[in-house]
């Protein structure tokens, strides 16, 4: 008899998570129903229902599908689940000791480079060799940084959570996949009896070079990484250091002792510009994509230094981030939590690009119903994550905490006069006064402001104008 209910697969994207489905779904009673809690599919694409719940229904009631899968499976159910799914649901999971936690890992190293590749050929499964599709990845070492913070970050968590609630998961290596014995004893693990035999023969391994052969710049990428603690590229869950703070986001200057820490959604590009303009500099000379190794590095180099980051008025900042994250095509935009936004949320804009006759009215409706979606997004009411872009600042502000708080905290319609002021503190006697070089596009926030607005985003973000003082979007841009 079965110790479980229920199991979940802690799985990430490229970490072999189809391969294991397959062969647990090859044992006899047990169906694992594939990415359950994905907020832009339930199960699998293209797939309407599981056991008779909606995606629709899911949505309203994510615990319902819980217990669905729970409760009505036919013998044990269970589905995959990544770090960036339904975030209601993992608290449940975790308290439940009736739920079997099964913990899939990969080298991040090769999970990521397996994800670029899949991105630029579009193929995401191989069934038949005849259609493979080759391809190469381009390393980023930011994009990198940003990749293992968050695989580090959910499992720290995992771990945490068993260790506070005295319970064990069954932990399984992208290698061990191949292992027919450790396979079974997975199963046995869950109380199947009858072992198998083979493992599946459907799914083929995509790319099994060597990374030296998928990488483009390899060289880049090994430099990359002797700059990270040789012991976070292991498999987890004895990930070190433990993170936050956004690390890979902040910007020294390119030789000022001056470290900018941003809150996402803030006036980055107008701060960047400044920081390059008082050194005489471009853009692209500032310094960026720090891991923890590297910024104590230019913390020593920078005796004095100081770091500021900057606040923006709630609104203007979520204004802003539905202009650039949701309304735009191209880099930097969420297109995929904006075709969501469609479906799920009845925003009222196609899938992608502006409708004919786009005018401010019809933005107000769109912006609108963005906010409406923040403010369940916020509270935990939504299967899309909480971005940064929009969460509230002083949530943002406390992630920086483990790594230190910064010296100045101002306001964006103080930056004219406070940037010079910090840019003092570091000997520089002359320095340029920072103007606003980004607008809003296609229709600015004040053809759209009334009241009705304000109220709006002061009940989503009733802690940061109580916490910094904001008043009315409206007084201050008068």
């Amino acid at each position: 008899m079965s110790n479980f209910d229920y199991f979940v697969v802690f799985a990430e994207m490229r970490t072999g998570s189809n391969f294991l489905e397959a062969n647990l779904n090859a044992f006899e009673g047990v169906t694992c129903h594939g990415e359950a809690f994905n907020p832009h599919f339930i199960g699998y694409p293209n797939k309407d229902t599981i056991l008779d719940v909606t995606q629709g229904e899911r949505e309203q009631d994510p615990l319902r599908l819980l217990a669905t899968i729970r409760d009505k499976t036919d013998g044990l159910g269970g589905f995959r689940y990544f770090h960036d799914h339904d975030p209601r649901v993992l608290q449940a999971m975790l308290d439940d000791p009736r739920c079997a936690k099964i913990v899939l890992t990969r080298n991040p190293a090769e999970s990521y480079v397996s994800w670029k590749i899949a991105q630029s050929t579009g193929q995401w499964k191989l069934t038949n060799m005849k259609r493979r599709k080759g391809g190469t990845a381009q390393f980023s070492d930011q994009e990198f940084e940003v990749h293992l913070a968050a695989l580090q970050e959910f499992q720290v968590r995992l771990l945490n959570a068993l260790q506070v609630s005295g319970q064990t998961a069954f932990y399984i290596d992208y290698e061990d996949l191949q292992n027919l014995d450790v396979i079974n004893g997975l199963g046995r693990w869950l109380g199947v009896a009858a072992p198998l035999t083979e493992l599946d023969g459907k799914l083929k391994k995509q790319n099994p070079e060597p990374l030296s052969a998928k990488v483009e710049n390899f060289e880049d990428m090994g430099k990359a990484l002797s700059g990270l603690d040789r012991f976070n590229l292991t498999r987890t869950p004895n990930f070190e250091p433990r993170r936050g703070g956004g690390v890979p986001g902040y910007v020294a200057a390119a030789k000022a002792r001056l470290l900018y820490m941003p809150i996402p959604g803030g006036p980055d590009e107008d701060v960047t510009a400044w920081m390059a303009a008082l050194d005489g500099v471009e853009t692209d000379a500032l310094q960026s994509g720090f891991s923890q190794k590297t910024l104590r590095q230019w913390r020593a180099a920078n005796t004095g230094f100081r770091s500021f980051t900057v606040l923006r008025h709630p609104l203007e900042r979520a204004h802003s981030t539905f202009c650039r994250r949701i309304l735009a095509d191209g880099p930097g935009a969420f297109s995929r939590i904006r075709k969501t936004l469609c479906q799920v949320y009845d925003l009222p804009l196609p899938k992608s690009g502006l409708p004919e006759g786009y005018d401010a009215a019809a933005h107000r409706a769109a912006f609108m119903a963005f906010l409406d979606f923040v403010q369940i997004n916020i509270l935990g009411q939504t299967s899309i994550r909480i971005d940064p872009n929009w969460a509230s600042q002083s949530e943002v502000l406390k992630g920086f905490a483990p790594v230190a708080q910064p010296d100045f905290v101002i306001r964006e319609d103080e930056l004219t006069h406070m940037l010079p002021l910090i840019a003092a503190n570091v000997g520089y006697a002359e320095a340029p006064v920072p103007t606003a070089i980004v607008a809003d596009l296609p229709v600015g926030l004040e053809q759209i402001y009334d009241a009705d607005i304000e109220a709006k985003a002061a009940q989503i973000y009733q802690r940061d104008y109580m916490q910094f003082g904001f008043g009315a979007w409206g007084d201050q841009a008068a």
